[in-house]
């Protein structure tokens, strides 16, 4: 087993001491070694869509299309968030304020005020349904929930059906990495599962704690730059690997595992340490620790940063969650702090974007699996309400600065344009080269199995 080992991180990791590491003989894949991953990858090779490959470079300054996925674990309150109505009583409208956007005619909440500044990046669906009441990522990382098949009704994720269909943009950088920290209540910790496509296409997850630093033996990342270092590290591995009968059946395959090493393309991508003073201040900080030490995702805003630095190291699709959004209690109280650092991530990932020149090539898009119920219970909190939900968009090259649909007077159900989960997969999937209408992926019966079951993208974001 080699392992690239870090230094101790603090700057980051909000003063605890913790050590983070990618393991190249199995990296943290649920048993899926390297070499397997690279001999899926030379499978999709072959199996690459000629079209979808044509149409997912044309016009692209990155060079390929990406997306960056944003889950919202527990159910973000829509009505507190894109949806305030203020014409409804006390106690459905909450106590937040909404406040006008650079683009007329829409409001958001108060507590969005970057979000509010640049409206006109970002495009608004106000009347989402279609996921049931399930505590899960599956919706979000799918278009399909924990069903009688399993998780995600046994479907590929989007990222695992890039890898299938797209392959790796570099060998030496994953197709599909998973940001999402481990969480007790397992649905929440689904960073994409591949479904019937296997373990050879699930995500990247870097193994440990966190994505500070990796490791090779104790050589740090310092001396992982130092190319005869490495060298000579890896050197010492192959002549201990001739000499052992029990590396004889290692393949090829091990051997372009050393790609990933002597290249250090992921290695360099997960160190933020390299970005200026100015964007780390940018993004924030925050904490890898679960938001509210409550049982989901973390508020930590530099996964939104190391986002950017994957998909521009080669990654066509990376996942995350952030924050803790089940409020059955205390929403008024917690959602302010929340929402703040929310809307200093988001809005520093696609005010990066921009900047950067590589906006229209890498989609993004935050949301949870259901909205909260507009009337608020004895608490202060809202509960389960799959009937409506909302999700933000960026990027992509979409039509931003608009809001689609609406619900009803109260935010009960949707009222204008309903908006199925289905149809934004649909619409990512066409952002990222892939017609859902024509291109299939064969189950292990060999049938062809499209994407989704929905196959229209949203008209007025494409």
């Amino acid at each position: 087993m080699l392992e690239i080992l870090g230094r101790r991180c603090d700057s980051f990791c909000d003063s605890h001491n913790r050590r983070h590491f990618l393991r190249v003989g199995a990296l943290g894949l649920g048993g899926l070694s390297l070499p397997q991953i690279l001999r899926a990858a030379e499978e999709t090779e072959q199996a690459k869509s000629v079209s979808a490959a044509k149409l997912s470079s044309r016009g692209s300054v990155l060079g390929h299309k990406a997306i960056i996925m944003v889950y919202l674990p527990g159910g973000p309150s829509h009505q507190d968030m894109y949806d305030l109505k203020m014409e409804a009583p006390a106690e459905i409208r909450g106590s937040f304020r909404p406040i006008n956007t650079n683009v007329s005619g829409i409001q958001i909440c108060e507590h969005l005020p970057k979000l509010a500044a640049m409206m006109d990046k970002f495009a608004i669906i106000r009347s989402l349904y279609g996921s049931p009441d399930q505590h899960a990522s599956d919706m979000c990382m799918s278009g399909y929930p924990i069903g009688a098949r399993g998780r995600q009704e046994n479907h590929p994720s989007l990222g695992s059906a890039l890898s299938k269909l797209q392959g790796p943009v570099d060998r030496a950088v994953p197709p599909f990495v998973g940001l999402t920290i481990k969480t007790k209540h397992a649905p929440y910790s689904n960073p994409g599962y591949p479904g019937f496509l296997g373990a050879a296409h699930a995500p990247f997850q870097p193994d440990g704690e966190g994505m500070a630093n990796m490791r090779l033996q104790g050589v740090s990342l310092d001396q992982l730059r130092d190319r005869r270092s490495l060298l000579q590290e890896v050197d010492r591995f192959r002549r201990w690997q001739d000499s052992s009968a029990d590396m004889s059946a290692y393949d090829s395959y091990t051997q372009k595992a050393f790609d990933v090493l002597t290249s250090s393309k992921l290695v360099e991508a997960l160190d933020i340490e390299k970005e200026t003073a100015t964007t780390r201040d940018l993004y924030g900080r925050g904490s890898a620790d679960p938001a509210f030490g409550e049982d989901a995702g973390p508020h930590w805003m530099d996964q939104f940063l190391i986002a950017r630095r994957l998909v521009e190291a080669g990654v066509r699709c990376v996942t995350l969650s952030f924050g803790s959004w089940d409020r059955h209690h205390s929403n008024f109280a917690r959602l302010p702090s929340q929402l703040a650092m929310f809307d200093q991530a988001i809005t520093a990932l696609v005010t990066d974007l921009h900047q950067r020149g590589i906006a229209d090539d890498v989609s993004v898009v935050a949301w949870g699996e259901f909205g909260r119920t507009p009337r608020i219970n004895k608490d202060a909190g809202r509960d389960h309400w799959p009937q409506a939900s909302c999700c933000l968009l960026a990027g992509g090259g979409m039509r931003t600065g608009q809001v689609i649909g609406s619900t009803n007077r109260l935010g009960e159900v949707p009222q204008d344009r309903p908006i199925h989960y289905q149809d934004v997969f649909a619409t990512l999937y066409r952002q990222l080269g892939i017609d859902v209408n024509q291109v299939t992926i064969p189950d292990h019966s060999g049938r062809p199995q499209y994407l989704v079951d929905r196959r229209e993208p949203i008209r007025e974001l494409v």
